[in-house]
């Protein structure tokens, strides 16, 4: 499969700068992928659409302030992207600005030093403690918003906007966006209807949000995320697959984790509990756990709307993927910019079944 074939063109207006308020005002895409049949919803009208024989899987992964701005010894600027802790004091970084293995930078009146340049990546070493440096990123880091949101509230607010409500592990460079519309109100709401909500931790980062840059999807290699999931959380997620129950996945980042733990027998491993995930979905995946999706409008071109052309195509319903623009998804985008949908982060949602 082509890397074209995923492309579309989204007048930059529907861009979303930010959330709608209360967050379950936030338009909804009903997309049913068997039949091509669009309804125009609110979010909070997404109660309408489950039931008790429906599961709701949520990522409770929690952004932390990951961008720092660090000093060289000339006083020069460094941006750096703490992405993934690889041990204690070690990290994965994204750079902007030139640095050398073995120079020392300074944040937070803390000196480190530049391990290994890997490319646009480095590895930096820390002479401190995890709950320490976090300490400092909470007093001094920056929340990484995408590069298309222009931030315009500052930096208290920001953190609480670019998060989910029911955020409790901490790890994350970039948020599980289609959680966004969720209020706790809602999730009261969808709990007193008898619907199971459970959750798994992916902790996003360079898998999910870097672009694709090969031109044949089968030669992209997505970056490992790190993921757990409680034995107990597992073992209720299979009974209820085995009861019949619809398993409904909020989000990509949550699909990639059931998916990650499915084998053939539509079963999810439970002595994998953790481990970390490179899975890439694309047209013709199969899958083998999730029954529904609740997702946002996402990038042309990108791992995410990959997997939602896969979750809509066959072998997952009639449709063959060939391209976007032909496709039931495709039809689905073309609705929404002509409705004025709002895209991306804080864009709008999609409920496909």
């Amino acid at each position: 499969m082509q890397l074209s074939q995923l492309d579309y063109f989204l007048p930059k207006e529907l861009i979303a700068q930010k959330p709608v308020s209360p967050r379950d005002r936030s338009k909804l895409l009903v997309l049913n992928r068997n039949t091509g049949e669009i309804q125009q919803k609110c979010f909070f009208e997404i109660e309408d659409y489950l039931s008790p024989n429906d599961v709701l899987v949520m990522n409770n992964t929690k952004v932390f302030p990951a961008r720092i701005f660090a000093k060289n010894s000339k006083g020069k600027q460094i941006e750096l992207l703490l992405v993934k802790e690889i041990k204690n004091g070690t990290w994965e970084a994204m750079r902007r600005g030139k640095v050398k293995v073995d120079e020392l930078l300074k944040f937070a009146g803390v000196k480190f030093k530049i391990l290994e340049n890997r490319g646009e990546n480095v590895l930096v070493g820390f002479p401190i403690t995890t709950e320490e440096l976090f300490a400092k990123l909470y007093r001094y880091g920056i929340t990484p918003l995408p590069p298309y949101i222009k931030p315009t509230k500052n930096e208290h607010e920001i953190r609480k906007l670019y998060q989910t409500v029911y955020a409790k592990q901490v790890g994350s460079v970039a948020a599980p966006t289609a959680g966004f519309h969720f209020t706790e109100k809602l999730i009261r709401t969808l709990k007193q209807k008898g619907i199971q909500i459970e959750y798994v931790t992916l902790q996003v980062g360079l898998g999910t949000f870097l672009p694709i840059k090969a031109t044949d999807l089968g030669k992209h290699t997505m970056h490992s995320e790190s993921f757990e999931v409680h034995h107990n959380t597992l073992k209720r997620l299979n009974q209820a697959k085995a009861q019949g129950k619809r398993i409904i996945a909020t989000g990509t980042t949550t699909t990639r984790v059931l998916e990650t733990l499915a084998d053939d027998s539509h079963k999810l491993k439970i002595e994998n509990f953790s481990g970390s995930t490179n899975l890439f979905i694309y047209p013709p995946y199969k899958f083998k756990f999730v029954d529904a999706l609740i997702t946002n409008f996402h990038l042309p071109k990108s791992t995410l709307l990959a997997l939602v052309s896969a979750f809509v195509s066959n072998p997952n319903s009639t449709d063959k993927f060939r391209n976007l623009a032909e496709s039931t998804v495709g039809k689905a985008y073309i609705e929404a910019i002509n409705r004025n949908y709002r895209f991306y982060s804080f864009g709008d949602a999609m409920f496909i079944y």
